[in-house]
């Protein structure tokens, strides 16, 4: 597959094209966001994290992958950054606007969370692993599609995470669903990486979110 690394705004960043790629072609899209283990100045690490070594080894794999690395303690230290990153990716040539799909792991699968909720028109899936966020605003996903993975023993972040969050988009009328690995620790991203219906699951979904976002948190007397 075809790699080029970019740059925006001095978030570095990969770029992977499919194999059938084609100038003038609409592609779909996943914006992919690692974990703490990743951070640096130094794209090799990108290139060897086990989401792009993992899908390397699809026949076909569809996606345009878009994978910046976190040259900061978090990635909300980037988080406009992040902001602009997807805004680049919408206005795209080759890229198909009703598929643009995230993906997080650990440390990126808290900043999915949070980047979902922001930009919930963008989206048209996400698929965050092992993380967490604010349920409290889990309504800002109620049309956004999700698919959360976590290990029942992680002792990193706990699965209590990744349940208040479906549980909270669910309870709102959205449509979230999670997957627990019960013997697995942190990593449950290897074998969501290598399960193909994952994929299969986000290429089903299409961006319909546009003229539905919800947000019922406005009240200062009762939310601060």
């Amino acid at each position: 597959m075809k790699i080029e690394y970019e740059s925006l705004d001095g978030l570095d960043y990969l770029i992977r094209y499919p194999n059938d790629y084609q100038k003038g072609g609409k592609y779909p899209v996943i914006l992919f966001l690692h974990g703490a283990g990743s951070r640096g100045n130094n794209m090799e690490q990108i290139r060897e994290n086990p989401f792009l070594t993992i899908t390397d080894r699809y026949t076909r794999f569809p996606f345009l992958t878009v994978a910046p690395q976190c040259s900061s303690d978090t990635w909300f230290d980037l988080f406009e950054s992040l902001k602009d990153l997807v805004s680049e990716i919408v206005k795209r040539t080759d890229t198909d606007e009703k598929r643009i799909y995230l993906m997080g792991a650990s440390m990126g699968g808290y900043a999915a969370w949070q980047l979902a909720m922001s930009m919930p028109d963008l989206f048209a899936a996400i698929v965050p692993i092992c993380g967490g966020g604010m349920y409290w605003n889990a309504a800002r996903l109620v049309n956004v599609p999700v698919w959360a993975f976590h290990g029942k023993r992680d002792p990193v972040v706990f699965v209590e995470e990744s349940e208040k969050m479906v549980t909270a988009v669910n309870r709102c009328g959205g449509n979230a669903r999670l997957t627990v690995y019960p013997e697995k620790e942190h990593d449950s991203w290897t074998d969501t990486y290598q399960n193909w219906e994952v994929f299969e699951w986000m290429l089903s979904k299409e961006n319909t979110n546009t003229h539905k976002l919800a947000d019922d948190h406005h009240d200062s007397r009762r939310y601060g």
